[in-house]
């Protein structure tokens, strides 16, 4: 089938089932007028905070170990070169969302392409990388309780602590609401940034060698094995996955055409704010940088830049989980006014999937008590697909205008046919990378154990 033929042909989910409104009484047409309303608040700068809130986080935080590992020049090849992909693809999921306004969530967009089995598979890889991205802000929150508070309590502890506050800030089920947050996140982030990056500066000047005494290289480091390589890589993919939650957003807006703004004010500054940290704090702790990254700060810095940071690891954490609700609450209750959470039933029903959801990823945070590798799996097995080969596969499939043989798609066929190959690429050697990181990690003890109350790496 043509790219670009009639919706219907890809039997698409329909928005509402609008012959329900006929038949409701005037109490419940309220409930859903007020509930269309409530979800349709969202303008492009509303919707650029809430990108940032789900993008700028803890990806920020992993960048500066990666370019220990893949040296300077690797290191902002990547930044830059990967973030100009993850726009563009980005770009094409804004083009499939105006081209079939009915795609609520990822997994419609999986419908259009795979029928009821892509529906299904990117509903499964959806629902689990949100998990696991809850679990890693979670695992984040543990790190920082304790490097705040310096205390002999058990991790889990605060393990359980960090999951409450998480479930806490998703209650409110609209991204209109969370944008509101977004503000101090990003203030957040941007200060905790620059903490560390200040301090880590002043410490290498003051030091009886000054700058030039930092060991930091253009190129990778001796001794690096493709497992190391490629966790760094993955690392640095996990800052660009934005475009995993663009749909869900989008479909809030009351002017969808605007996302291009969204998108390209988002690209950039996340570009610059990669390469600027990852460059700088690397150049100024050099090898032996940590991973996150505030960590390096120093004792009484970190524990400030962790302060900090406080806001940006929960609010970020918890719009994970709202997108998360969003998409099995309104699977579930896809043609009741439940959906749109203003009834008793729906704020019930909203907040038990929420606490069930973050007893999940705290769990999984449990599980897999590195920071790292919990963001290299996460980025192998799912924003392989969602960054690149999903999108290009949309691009064939669903807004391709002619064969792709036309001389006008050409270029463009090149290109998504090359994104498509590197998330495959991503997916098969990712995978297999952070399975052998975690299992060496295991086997040399440098890990705390499952539910113990060690200090995490």
């Amino acid at each position: 089938m043509e790219a670009g033929a009639d919706n219907k042909s890809f039997n698409a989910p329909a928005e509402y089932d609008k012959d329900l409104v006929g038949e409701m009484d005037e109490r419940e047409r309220n409930v859903y007028d007020h509930g269309v309303n409530k979800f349709n608040r969202l303008g492009w700068k509303r919707l650029t905070v809430v990108l940032i809130v789900e993008a700028i986080a803890l990806g920020s935080l992993s960048i500066p170990s990666s370019f220990a590992t893949l040296g300077m020049v690797a290191g902002v090849i990547c930044c830059i070169g990967l973030g100009l992909i993850a726009i563009y693809t980005s770009h094409v999921i804004g083009q499939v969302k105006l081209a079939y306004p009915q795609v609520q969530h990822y997994p419609d967009a999986g419908r259009l392409m795979m029928g009821r089995f892509g529906y299904e598979l990117i509903n499964v890889m959806l629902i689990l990388e949100l998990l696991f991205l809850t679990g890693s802000h979670c695992l984040t929150g543990t790190i920082a309780f304790q490097n705040i508070t310096e205390s002999g309590v058990c991790s889990v502890v605060f393990a359980v602590v960090s999951a409450i506050i998480l479930a806490l800030l998703a209650f409110p089920p609209s991204f209109a609401e969370m944008a509101v947050l977004g503000y101090i996140d990003f203030a957040s982030i941007i200060i905790a940034i620059g903490i560390t990056i200040i301090g880590t500066g002043v410490s290498a000047g003051s030091s009886p060698a000054g700058l030039s005494g930092v060991e930091w290289s253009a190129w990778p480091k001796p001794g690096t094995t493709f497992t190391d390589a490629f966790i760094a890589l993955s690392n640095i993919i996990f800052a660009y996955s934005f475009a995993l939650c663009q749909f869900s957003f989008m479909d809030e807006m009351h002017t969808p055409k605007d996302y291009i703004k969204s998108i390209w004010t988002l690209g950039i500054t996340e570009i610059f704010i990669y390469t600027i940290t990852g460059a700088l704090i690397y150049a100024f702790v050099g090898q032996d940088v940590e991973s996150p990254a505030l960590l390096s700060a120093g004792n009484t810095l970190s524990r400030v830049a962790f302060g900090v940071a406080l806001p940006v690891i929960f609010i970020s954490g918890s719009i994970n989980t709202v997108v998360l609700g969003r998409l099995v609450h309104g699977r579930v209750f896809k043609n009741s006014t439940i959906r749109f959470i203003n009834t008793k039933m729906g704020w019930i029903t909203w907040l038990s999937l929420i606490i069930f959801a973050t007893i999940l990823a705290f769990i999984i945070a449990e599980v897999i008590p590195f920071f790292s590798d919990l963001l290299s799996i996460c980025s192998s097995l799912f924003i392989s697909g969602f960054t690149f080969y999903f999108p290009a596969m949309m691009w064939f499939m669903l807004i391709r205008k002619g064969s792709w043989t036309d001389p006008k798609n050409l270029f463009l066929a090149f290109v998504n046919g090359c994104v498509f190959i590197i998330g495959l690429v991503i997916l098969v050697a990712g995978t297999y990378a952070s399975v052998d990181d975690i299992n060496n990690n295991y086997k040399e003890g440098t890990v705390r154990g499952v539910f113990t109350c060690a200090a995490p790496e």
